[in-house]
């Protein structure tokens, strides 16, 4: 079922492979995966059995997206697509560096349609992906916007430099609020990870990086909460600067 489902190029989150299961044929199957652009996962028997919902397996499960996610360059196309099809459009992408809550990653993809953003990347390892669960938490939004998983996060931000975009992620460290940063022009609104933020090798990657102000004990906001704030700002300055 694996195999068919792979050779018929259905839509697939991921593959999970039984540590120590070896064999030809599983080698075979990992193989076309990646060729595919699948993710191989490997993990115990205890975590397979689970995702499989019984023990009667051969080692192997596969997981179904809702969607297929793009290639980085696809997305970028896309963008450059409607830019030139909108005089005012003028590139917003959203970039998440580990966001692993079905939950978030839903309401990010909701919030970031309604800010008119042209799509998401997400990377392929430690992060929630484009599963039903997500699809049900964007409200139908998923189905929408054009969502890009990337292998390397910190090489497509640099790809995405090359194309013309300047980089803002959102550190609660930062010195500079989000608002004193120009949004108006190709921006990629950077988020890190529910409770670890950036990773540093990405936080090092970003042209800008931005606060939100908050008061009271709470530090920081939830990630799909700040992507909201800070979408919309990149919303009215965009408007505010509109002849």
């Amino acid at each position: 079922m694996v195999r068919e489902a792979l050779e018929a190029g259905r839509p697939l989150e991921r593959i999970v492979v039984a540590s120590g299961r070896h064999g030809e044929r599983v080698e075979e199957l990992v193989q076309l995966a990646r060729s595919r652009g699948v993710p191989v996962r490997f993990e115990d028997r205890g975590e397979v059995d689970r995702l499989a919902g019984t023990r009667d397996h051969q080692g192997v499960v596969a997981l179904a997206a809702t969607k297929e996610a793009l290639g980085l360059e696809e997305l970028l196309t896309k963008a450059r697509t409607g830019r030139a099809q909108h005089d005012s459009k003028k590139g917003l992408l959203v970039l998440l560096d580990g966001i692993e809550d079905p939950q978030n990653l839903g309401a990010i993809v909701r919030t970031a349609l309604a800010a008119g953003a042209d799509g998401v990347l997400i990377p392929e390892r430690r992060a929630a992906g484009l599963t039903e669960s997500v699809a049900r938490a964007s409200a139908g939004a998923l189905a929408h916007l054009p969502v890009a998983r990337v292998t390397n996060l910190a090489r497509a931000i640099e790809e995405m430099k090359e194309a013309g975009y300047w980089l803002v992620g959102l550190d609660e460290r930062a010195e500079r609020t989000y608002t004193e940063v120009d949004l108006t022009g190709p921006v990629g609104i950077v988020l890190g990870g529910e409770g670890k933020g950036l990773h540093e090798l990405t936080r090092k990657r970003c042209d800008f990086l931005v606060s939100i102000p908050t008061t009271g004990p709470v530090r920081a906001l939830n990630v799909s909460v700040a992507a909201g704030v800070v979408l919309f700002e990149a919303v009215r300055q965009r408007r505010t600067k509109q002849p």
